[in-house]
């Protein structure tokens, strides 16, 4: 599945990191707040050269990359993968 967020990184994602159970732990484990998760859940997800990426195309002048940015693209490619299959 191949997507693109509004900020403009473009992903694709393998249909079977869709269904993982553990990455629907650690969703789950978000979801109550634990955001450590959110590492696990990125790698599960994207793999890790793709979550790279991702860092890269949101990372600031000062060499930053923040948090917030990061979770705005996360809840943007679960929009995403929610759209898809209803479509």
């Amino acid at each position: 599945m191949k997507g693109k967020t509004s900020s403009g990184f473009e992903y694709e994602l393998d249909e079977a990191a869709l269904d993982d159970y553990e990455l629907l732990e650690d969703l789950c484990e978000m979801d109550e707040g634990d955001m450590t998760k959110t590492i696990s859940v990125l790698n599960r997800l994207l793999g890790t050269e793709q979550k790279e990426r991702l860092k890269e195309h949101l990372r600031m002048e000062n060499g930053r990359v923040p948090a917030s940015e990061m979770m705005n693209e996360i809840g943007e490619i679960f929009g995403n993968i929610k759209e898809g299959k209803n479509s």
